[in-house]
């Protein structure tokens, strides 16, 4: 993507709210010098860079995000969304550059107040939802069962039946139930709705919104955009290991004058 596919939108006078460099910002890490605030912003990347070998993981991305609200995290396949995701997480240590979860470094510490869905599932075959929300139940105590039971009778999940016997998209899921009954101030959920069906997807973001905390902040990765645009407040999107554009979901379609969806078709065409 270049910085003239993003011009062939139109872009407001001045004047105009969409200009508000507080509604959007296209990113430069000269956007990111931080303010005193009180309190830290959610998510703050400084200039962080990932490499494997070769391949770009992240090259100098930053991004800021305040607390509260559904972000969509958006680009295609291989653009970073995943290795930035990891890092907040607090899974990957070797990068280079600044991360800070409200004012926290990602580790230990961190991953107490995050929920994090990882795009492959870490469930083993012979569990259960039964016993799956057990052992979520002993290692976190923000874990809230009576909400994971209420979830997966909500997607009408057999309690008792191994993960063997499941679907993609029933253990999809079970894995959103498991992540949405934790008590957490920040959730990361990468590619939550990739690999199912579209009434799955459909069933699945109504089950995220229904049951967010809007005092906390959701961070959720996808290439289908047309299917969270409804959902996101802000929107992120990423190119080639960097954040090319963030801002308000609803400023940005006012600007460029185009769906979240068409202005992601354009950029990566």
């Amino acid at each position: 993507m270049t910085e003239n596919q993003l011009n062939q939108f139109p872009t407001p006078p001045a004047s105009s709210p969409g200009a508000n460099p507080e509604q959007f910002t296209r990113a430069n890490p000269a956007n990111n010098h931080t303010q005193t605030q009180t309190p830290p912003p959610a998510i703050e990347v400084k200039g962080v860079s990932k490499f494997y070998g070769s391949q770009i993981g992240l090259a100098n991305a930053n991004l800021t995000l305040p607390s509260g609200g559904i972000v969509g995290l958006m680009g295609p396949n291989g653009c970073g969304k995943t290795t930035l995701m990891k890092i907040l997480a607090g899974v990957m240590q070797d990068y280079e550059g600044e991360v800070r979860l409200f004012g926290k470094t990602p580790g230990a510490e961190t991953k107490a107040f995050t929920s994090y869905l990882p795009d492959s599932s870490l469930l083993a075959d012979n569990l259960t939802p039964r016993a799956a929300i057990r052992q979520y139940q002993d290692f976190f105590t923000d874990f809230d069962s009576a909400k994971a039971y209420e979830m997966v009778d909500f997607f009408r999940l057999p309690a008792d039946r191994k993960l063997s016997a499941m679907s993609k998209g029933m253990r999809e899921k079970l894995q959103v139930a498991l992540i949405m009954s934790r008590n957490a101030h920040l959730y990361l959920l990468d590619e939550p709705i990739s690999g199912v069906d579209p009434a799955a997807r459909d069933v699945i973001l109504r089950a995220v919104i229904s049951r967010f905390n809007p005092q906390a902040v959701m961070l959720l990765s996808t290439h289908l955009i047309n299917d969270v645009e409804s959902i996101v407040s802000t929107a992120v999107f990423m190119s080639a290991g960097q954040v090319f554009l963030t801002g308000d979901a609803d400023q940005l379609r006012s600007t460029y004058q185009t769906s979240l969806d068409g202005l992601f078709r354009g950029m990566y065409r």
